[in-house]
């Protein structure tokens, strides 16, 4: 029997982020086989495909030469890993802003502080998506993203949840002193990596961090709940309390949750909803059929 909640709970949950690490998939790939999700079973919990700035040409010319993109634009974000000049990034943004066939929606960048900082991006005139790291650094970004918000430009944090060569992986605690900081500054906040699975677990020895612990915790933290208690909800492990737990959200509180946890980046885009399809949270293949 399906449990499926409030529907728009996972409506364009996941980015696709099929480009990056470690799916690396060819640009020409990831866009053909973004177009084909599009029209799959799994459209709507699917967001934009995500891409580097620097691919923005050739992202160009491979929207034209598909009949799906000139039909309805690729919805796009661009991206810079931080650390990156911003120069790709403002040059990718002109370049298609007025190409019919692809919708800019966001752009993502790291947060870096002083007049060559992020903040020269908010010239573009689009949605940010800001990667914040760790310690006083993120402390600092997050009040410089909420002074942006509060001069009303649409700014979002994003933090990572998987483990690269140079971020070690994030354990229960410091992803909650994350959550706790953006939900006490009101600022929506994106994931980015990791979050292949549906619950907290040790996958072929690594662990990772689990979407449903993710709503919860963030719906927690929205009520009121600090560091150490989200914590003890991103450390769940009981698929069966997680699953009841967000079955009986209620509409306004699904609403307000994805108000605040917009989307997570995913380079296994599948990954997650199958495994939602299989607890029955989203509705299955023969349901959409």
């Amino acid at each position: 029997m399906s449990r499926t909640p409030f529907a728009p709970l996972f409506d364009r949950l996941v980015d696709d982020a099929a480009v990056f690490p470690p799916g690396l998939a060819p640009v020409d790939v990831a866009v053909r086989e973004h177009l084909d999700r599009r029209e799959g079973p799994y459209a709507a919990h699917i967001g934009p495909l995500l891409v580097p700035a620097t691919a923005a040409a050739e992202l160009a010319d491979l929207a034209a030469k598909d009949e799906r993109a000139v039909a309805q634009p690729l919805e796009v974000g661009l991206i810079v890993r931080p650390g990156s000049p911003l120069e790709p990034l403002l040059d990718a943004v002109e370049l298609l802003r007025d190409d019919p066939r692809i919708l800019v929606g966001a752009a993502e960048l790291g947060w870096t502080d002083g007049p060559t900082g992020w903040r020269r991006a908010l010239d573009l005139d689009i949605p940010l998506v800001v990667e914040v790291g760790l310690g006083s650094d993120q402390e600092s970004a997050l009040d410089d993203l909420a002074h942006a918000v509060d001069h009303e430009h649409d700014v979002t944090a994003k933090f990572r949840t998987g483990a690269t060569p140079a971020w070690a992986w994030p354990d229960e605690t410091t992803l909650a002193g994350f959550l706790d900081a953006v939900v006490l500054r009101g600022l929506p906040f994106k994931l980015t990596g990791g979050l292949h699975h549906a619950v907290r677990g040790d996958h072929a020895g690594h662990p990772a961090h689990g979407l449903l612990n993710v709503l919860l915790a963030t719906h927690e933290a929205l009520d009121g709940a600090e560091t150490r208690e989200l914590a003890g909800e991103l450390g769940r492990s009981d698929t069966e309390v997680l699953v009841t737990a967000v079955s009986g959200l209620h509409e306004s509180e699904a609403r307000r949750l994805r108000a605040s946890f917009t989307a997570y980046g995913c380079c296994g885009v599948l990954d997650p909803l199958t495994e939602l399809e299989a607890l029955g949270l989203v509705p299955s293949k023969e349901t959409h059929a």
